[in-house]
């Protein structure tokens, strides 16, 4: 056999070994589980302060690029002045989000950002009145997850959520962390 076949053969063995060392290193995805707050903006004179949950299945193909599905629920009330008098307002909000996202890995920390995009769901009820309302949707934002042992993390997240209920767009701010569990 001639050298630059051995020589060839040699390369394309440790390069095959060598690139399935990397992809084993790189999670296939990850779940995400935990508490988000809402900064609401229901009334433009007013924000709301909203808590709930919030949960997102991401998974990747390509080891820095991966596709996310994000749900999250936010309740809270607030109190809304008239002319007459304050009325206490109920709200419950649920989005139903879903687009890519892009991360790497830097030791312990894995930054990433996300553009994501589906429909919300608000209920709003005051004595004697209830109303609900479903509208296009977007959160653009990111965060880092830091690792804690090897499939476990734990995740900071921050995101511009603009929705358009009731004719009108709100930007609300929302902040989330929890649990991520790699596998």
């Amino acid at each position: 056999m001639s050298r630059k076949f051995i020589a060839l053969v040699s390369f394309l063995t440790s390069s095959c070994v060598l690139s399935s060392v990397a992809v084993a290193q790189v999670p296939k995805g990850n779940i995400f589980v935990g508490y988000s707050y809402g900064s609401a903006d229901l009334n433009h004179n007013n924000r709301s302060n909203l808590n709930g949950w919030e949960g997102s299945l991401e998974g990747k193909f390509l080891p820095w690029v991966g596709i996310v599905a994000d749900f999250n629920g936010l309740y809270g009330s607030n109190n809304f002045p008239s002319s007459t008098q304050i009325f206490n307002v109920d709200a419950r909000e649920h989005n139903f989000l879903f687009g890519p996202r892009v991360s790497v890995s830097v030791g312990k920390i894995r930054p990433f950002a996300h553009a994501l995009f589906g429909a919300g769901h608000v209920s709003v009820s005051t004595t004697g009145y209830s109303a609900s309302d479903t509208s296009f949707a977007e959160a653009l934002g990111g965060g880092l997850d830091y690792k804690l042992v090897p499939l476990i993390s734990w995740r900071f997240q921050g995101d511009f959520l603009q929705t358009r209920f009731f004719g009108n767009t709100q930007n609300n701010g929302r902040f989330s962390t929890g649990i991520v569990l790699n596998f």
